[in-house]
């Protein structure tokens, strides 16, 4: 385990919303928490389209920029908070007067920009559930999870809507209203034009009664096998959004945020519309395709303070080198996070070196809704580490049985894993985003759960400090000679050596050992696979871990296949060398 530690900076900008996290959170409640909501006018409820924008629309934020909208040419738009409440509530007028009712679900199929935003936010006022698409899925996976949902209405652009929806559109026949968004001409055959709609809506809308407890979001996880799993999301998860947007992001009035995840995803919904929003602070939006000049540009021209990101792109640009980062002026960036997959100790000791900020690892899943364990600005990082859980969020390892299974005691209670041991990471149900349910899948829900804590399926060591440090998947761990061996631990190791961009470890059958370590590797730019470079590979493997943990195999691949997250899908690549059904694989990056 890495016991490196970056000390927290002392007298670096201004002071961080949480000082002491051990005294925050001995006096947190989520009750408190619930507090700093303004609530539905009236007592109406909680409603988060509310908390999000129009509690700003008409006070001091009023003509602050909610979103900074940067197109592919790099030209800016600014929408202020007041403008984005007026766009929503025209979006949840159209809603209503195509008759929509409240607890139904509205899907859009679009890219990031303030389109987006209307929508997530409309639908959250009209009390219909949302749920995003990424834009990057074929005609099958939308057709897929517009089915699993129920899917009433879908807002997509009209170039998506030829591609991915209208070979689909026979197989649906629940979906009554595909709106699509074009300014000029006519909306394509089977779809409405969203903006004449729009424009003649009114900008007005009282939102109705909201319980806390009323769906709100619907984001659909892939499966391991069979089908994509939908996880149902209320209203109450504003509370987390808020919470941990406060406390693990540092998020403060007058920042400038960028998220940069894909509105498909979780995060890009949590944290690159919510969240922001509900801090008061301006969004950065980038319409663009990742790229190394143009990301440190909009860093600079943004003059972004708190920047979300993911361990691939941090990767790419680190593999960029120095030079690029040196040529624009960071002095604003005060805050930097990561999320999506494990943070190898590298990339956070880049961060430190090259932009004068480390960067701060958080760990939390579809099903958790928000940040449940995060590296925070007021503590020491150790890199390699998740963290420490949320003020609120009461996390523990639980032991596991040679099958896999958590070990339960003689009352049928999990039994906790021993200090320092390997163990599966669980959390204790009752936090505000904790997802309600999978949509129509009661026994699959209830089998995440061994009484009041949450199994997370992910195999992680709590240290004697608190701090957690992630393993593996539970389905992902090797085992090899009486070893049980964490992929990200040979990964993060492959990493160190100069010739390697990115590495995917997964185990392999051995009739002898049980399983053999085999490695596909990503060179750098300038290398070139040979045998001579295989074997100084696995000569620095061996050396950095031992041999009962370092690769017995390598093999090169300049395509390592991601998530729309950034996650390198293990299982793939491990159904891929085996020749096994490949799952779900909707949200493989490469099917953009």
């Amino acid at each position: 385990m890495d016991r490196q530690v970056i000390h927290k900076p002392v007298g670096v900008g201004e002071t961080p919303n949480m000082v002491d996290y051990v005294a925050t959170r001995a006096a947190f409640s989520w009750d408190a928490a619930r507090e700093a909501l303004a609530g539905l006018p009236g007592g109406r409820g909680v409603n988060m389209a509310h908390e999000a924008v129009d509690r700003w629309a008409t006070g001091p934020r009023a003509h602050v920029a909610a979103l900074r909208c940067v197109d592919r040419a790099g030209r800016t738009e600014v929408v202020t908070f007041a403008e984005l409440s007026n766009a929503s509530s025209r979006l949840a007028n159209v809603l209503q007067g195509l008759g929509v009712a409240p607890g139904e679900a509205v899907f859009a199929l679009l890219p990031r920009g303030v389109t987006l935003h209307t929508v997530v936010l409309g639908s959250l006022k009209h009390r219909a559930v949302f749920s995003p698409l990424f834009s990057a899925f074929g005609p099958e996976p939308v057709r897929q999870r517009l089915a699993l949902g129920s899917a009433r209405v879908l807002v997509t652009t009209p170039a998506l809507y030829r591609r991915k929806v209208a070979p689909i559109l026979a197989d649906l026949p629940g979906l009554r209203h595909v709106l699509v968004t074009t300014a000029t001409g006519p909306a394509p055959e089977g779809a409405t034009n969203l903006d004449e709609l729009m424009s003649g809506a009114d900008d007005r809308y009282v939102i109705g009664p909201t319980d806390p407890e009323d769906p709100a979001l619907l984001h659909f996880t892939s499966g391991t096998t069979g089908t994509p799993k939908g996880a149902v999301h209320v209203h109450d998860a504003v509370v987390a959004h808020l919470e941990t947007g406060r406390l693990a992001l540092d998020l403060r009035p007058g920042d400038v945020w960028w998220c940069t995840a894909d509105p498909g995803w979780v995060t890009g919904i949590s944290y690159g519309v919510l969240a922001p929003l509900l801090q008061g602070v301006t969004s950065v939006v980038d319409t663009g395709d990742f790229d190394v000049e143009r990301w440190y540009r909009v860093l600079e021209r943004e003059r972004v303070s708190v920047w979300y990101t993911a361990p691939t792109a941090l990767r790419m640009l680190m593999q960029a080198g120095p030079d690029a980062p040196a040529r624009h002026d960071l002095s604003h960036l005060r805050f930097v996070a990561s999320v999506g997959e494990p943070l190898n100790p590298e990339v956070v000791m880049w961060g430190d070196e090259v932009l004068g900020r480390p960067i701060h690892d958080n760990w939390w899943q579809t099903e958790t809704g928000g940040i449940m364990i995060a590296n925070y600005q007021c503590m020491d990082i150790r890199p390699g580490s998740m963290g420490r859980p949320l003020p609120g969020v009461e996390a523990t390892v639980l032991a596991r049985d040679a099958r896999g299974r958590v070990r339960r005691d003689q009352r049928g209670d999990p039994v906790e894993a021993a200090p320092g041991a390997q163990g599966e990471l669980a959390l204790r149900r009752g936090w505000p985003s904790m997802f309600r349910g999978y949509l129509g899948e009661e026994p699959r829900y209830r089998a995440c759960f061994a009484g009041d804590w949450y199994l997370s399926g992910d195999l992680v060591i709590r240290d004697e400090d608190g701090y957690f440090w992630f393993v593996g998947r539970g389905d992902d761990v090797i085992k090899s000679a009486g070893h049980l061996i964490g992929p990200f631990e040979v990964e993060s190791a492959l990493l160190e050596h100069e010739a390697v961009a990115e590495a995917g470890v997964i185990g392999k059958p051995d009739d002898t050992i049980g399983e053999v370590v085999k490695a596909f590797v990503t060179l750098r730019h300038g290398y070139e696979p040979s045998e001579q470079l295989r074997l100084d590979i696995l000569g620095f493997a061996r050396r950095r871990l031992g041999p009962a943990v370092a690769p017995r195999e390598i093999a090169f691949d300049e395509h390592l296949p991601h998530t729309g997250s950034g996650k390198i899908m293990r299982r793939l690549l491990r159904a891929r060398e085996l020749g096994l059904p490949e799952g779900d694989t909707s949200t493989l990056e490469s099917s953009r």
